[in-house]
C-alpha cells in the first residue's frame, strides 16, 4: 500500500511527525518522507495515482474536486490534529475515510485544565499575585474552599469535558455538567450530575468551558451567567473564546474583583491592544497553549498510525469523522 504525507505548511509537520513517528510509519507502509503540497499534485499527478492514503496534520489543504482527481486512488486520511472542519467535506463525498487524533489533543487541555481547577481551588493565583504585589504584608493564607466536597461545573461533555471528568475521579469533589447532547447514560458513566447552565454558574467554585464554537454556541457564556458566581470562584476557558460575551464579561469582572477568569483563549487572538484582559488584575491570560505543544503533539501522530495499523486489519476506528459529527465539532 502506498501512501503520502500530505500538508501545506512545514511549520509544525517535522514537529507532529518527528523521526521516530516516520520511521514507525515507514515499517508498515510505503511512504517517502517527503512532504506534498497541494500545488504540487498536478505535476506529480504520474506518481500519485497508486496512493491509497494520505497523513497529515495542521496546514492539511482543502483539496478541490480537480486536486482530489490527482488521488483517484485514495482511500483514507488520518489527521494528526484535531478539527477536520476546513478540510474533511470533499473527502467524505467521495467516501474516502478521515480519521482524526482530537481524542489525542484534547489528553493536555483536559490536564491543564485539572491543573487550573486544583489551583484555583486554594485561591492560588489570587494568593500568589497578592504576595507579588503586596509584599511581606500579604504572607497570609486566604481562607479558600480548597478541594474536598466542592463543586466543579463542566460545560459540556466531548472529549475534552469527559476527560476532565475521569482526571476529577480521584478527588472527592461535586461535579455538574451542562450538555443538552449528553445522554443519561454518559452522565451516570462519569458520574456526573446534569445541571442548567444557570445552576450551574451558581453552584459551583470553579466553572471550565469545554463546548465547540459553533454558531449556536457563539456568546453562549452571558456576563449575567458570570455575574451570577459564587463570592471568589473562578471561570476557566481553554475552549474558543467566541463562545463568552467578552464585553459582557470584562465588565463583570471590573465589578466583581473577587472573581477569577483564567483565559487560554480570547476573541480575537490575541486580543487587541487596547483590551482590559492585559491589565484586569482577576484575569490570567495564556496565549493559548493548553492544546498539544513540544513533545505532546507526537501523541496525535502516534494515534494516527495506531488507527491506521487497525484500519488495514478491517477495524472500525471510533475517531472516524462523519457528516453528522462535522456538523457539531468545532
Amino acid at each position: 500500500m502506498k501512501a503520502i504525507y500530505l500538508c501545506d505548511h512545514s511549520e509544525h509537520f517535522d514537529q507532529v511527525w518527528a523521526s521516530e513517528q516516520k520511521s514507525r510509519l515507514r515499517s508498515v507502509v510505503d511512504i517517502s518522507d517527503r512532504m506534498f503540497k497541494s500545488d504540487e499534485l498536478p505535476a506529480e499527478a504520474t506518481n500519485l495515482k497508486d496512493v491509497e492514503v494520505a497523513f497529515s496534520t495542521w496546514g492539511m489543504p482543502a483539496l478541490t474536486e480537480e486536486q482530489l482527481d490527482y488521488l483517484p486512488n485514495l482511500r483514507a486520511v488520518f489527521y494528526a490534529a484535531g478539527t477536520t472542519r476546513n478540510f474533511a467535506l470533499p473527502f467524505l463525498k467521495r467516501n474516502i475515510l478521515v480519521v482524526n487524533a482530537a481524542a489525542a489533543n484534547a489528553v493536555p487541555v483536559a490536564e491543564f485544565t485539572l491543573s487550573q481547577i486544583l489551583f484555583a481551588l486554594k485561591f492560588g493565583w489570587q494568593q500568589a499575585m497578592a504576595l507579588k504585589n503586596g509584599g511581606p504584608e500579604n504572607w497570609k493564607r486566604r481562607d479558600m474552599p480548597g478541594v474536598y466536597e466542592n463543586t466543579i461545573g463542566i460545560i459540556s461533555l466531548g472529549l475534552i469535558g469527559r476527560k476532565v471528568c475521569e482526571l476529577l475521579r480521584p478527588f472527592v469533589l461535586k461535579k455538574l455538567a451542562f450538555d443538552p447532547h449528553a445522554s443519561a447514560e454518559t452522565f451516570q458513566s462519569l458520574d456526573v450530575k446534569s445541571a442548567s447552565l444557570e445552576s450551574l454558574f451558581a453552584e459551583s467554585e470553579v466553572v471550565t468551558l469545554h463546548a465547540p464554537w459553533l454558531p449556536q454556541t457563539e456568546g453562549l457564556i452571558t456576563g449575567k451567567l458570570i455575574a451570577s458566581m459564587k463570592p471568589n470562584a473562578t471561570f476557566i476557558n481553554t475552549s474558543r473564546g467566541a463562545i463568552v460575551n467578552e464585553p459582557e464579561m470584562i465588565e463583570v469582572l471590573k465589578q466583581r474583583p473577587d472573581l477569577m477568569a483564567v483565559l487560554d483563549v480570547s476573541n480575537p487572538e490575541p486580543p487587541v491592544t487596547s483590551s482590559p484582559l492585559y491589565t484586569l488584575p482577576n484575569v490570567i491570560l495564556t496565549p493559548h497553549i493548553a492544546g498539544s505543544m513540544g513533545k505532546e503533539v507526537r501523541r496525535m501522530s502516534d494515534m494516527m498510525i495506531d488507527e491506521f495499523i487497525a484500519w488495514t486489519k478491517g477495524h472500525a476506528s471510533p475517531h472516524t469523522v462523519t457528516f453528522e459529527t462535522l456538523e457539531k465539532s468545532a
